[in-house]
């Protein structure tokens, strides 16, 4: 069987395109709007991602058995606006379908936050279902939790498979269910700076009682390390750390360093960061749960390879 090759849209810093390369396939396309995943993407893969998606004619893309698309989240996010498809960034799906319309490529997947599933009543959803099964795939689709996956997050994604051979029988990873503990993923010797600051620690107490007080559930959350899992780490961590606050013994609570970050999503130690450590905290809050994808690697390549024998 000859090296499977693909493509990887709206790359980031190449989270959903890694488990693929450890699989031997070959990346033969990416690209990527932002200049500092382009960067991060490049020191650790040596291939520098083409710019905005919208401006590349397909023809101008190889051909490929496989298309990777983590598309733009914010469009649908319960933290967002929910736009979706009037949003410029939920339009970025149609990049997607036109590229699998033109190249037909055996296989995809799509990867995306749990609240496009009932985005708009569910309708945004189905939009996207109907598209990629009338461009002759075999869909299918379901949510997984990388807390499932051996690592010690709470992050629930939905997952996007498809095939252009329909008498495939793919079938999703089960949960591996190993234990997860937060002090699976903390580094020695934290430097200071990541210790929140007393008035920073102020105002989240006090934007948790008000919000309290109103009666929504906002607010930071405080893990320790024997907590089993942390909440979601998303792109917004840069801001003030809430959604992920380290307890300290007789010390003000700290933010993950971004190599905790990588960690936490379950990136390999030898994955470089290379830039700022606002940008690390965008750039692993927007990308995957690596284990979670792994396992879908693995599912995918045996799917591709029993339609060859």
């Amino acid at each position: 069987m000859s090296k499977e090759k693909f493509i990887d849209l709206f790359a980031g810093i190449g989270g959903l395109s890694l488990p693929f390369r450890e699989l031997g396939m070959e990346c033969v396309f990416s690209s990527e709007i932002d200049k500092f995943a382009i960067q991060t993407y490049f020191n650790n893969f040596n291939e520098l991602p083409f710019g905005d998606i919208k401006e590349i004619s397909e023809k101008d893309i190889p051909a490929h058995d496989l298309l990777l698309g983590g598309f733009p989240c914010q469009a649908f996010s319960m933290a967002g606006k929910r736009k979706g498809f009037k949003d410029d960034r939920g339009n970025l799906f149609y990049e997607i379908t036109r590229i699998l319309s033109f190249h037909k490529p055996k296989a995809f997947l799509l990867e995306n936050v749990k609240g496009l599933i009932n985005h708009e009543k569910g309708k945004t959803f189905k939009t996207i279902l109907n598209n990629l099964t009338n461009l002759g795939y075999k869909v299918s689709y379901k949510v997984l939790n990388a807390r499932d996956f051996g690592l010690p997050q709470n992050r629930e994604r939905v997952y996007i498979v498809g095939f252009l051979e329909h008498n495939i029988n793919f079938n999703f990873p089960m949960p591996i269910n190993k234990p997860t503990l937060v002090s699976d993923i903390i580094e020695d010797n934290i430097d200071k700076k990541y210790t929140i600051s007393d008035k920073l620690w102020e105002s989240h107490q006090l934007r948790k009682e008000r919000n309290k007080s109103k009666g929504n559930g906002f607010g930071y959350s405080l893990v320790y390390e024997n907590s089993k899992y942390t909440s979601t780490l998303s792109a917004r961590y840069y801001k003030d750390g809430s959604e992920i606050l380290l307890h300290q013994e007789n010390n003000n609570p700290r933010k993950l360093t971004p190599r905790e970050c990588a960690n936490l999503q379950g990136f390999p130690k030898n994955f470089k960061i290379v830039v700022s450590d606002n940008q690390s905290y965008k750039q692993f809050g927007n990308s995957v749960a690596i284990s979670v994808v792994r396992e879908i690697a693995k599912e995918i390549k045996k799917s591709l390879k029993r339609s060859e024998d």
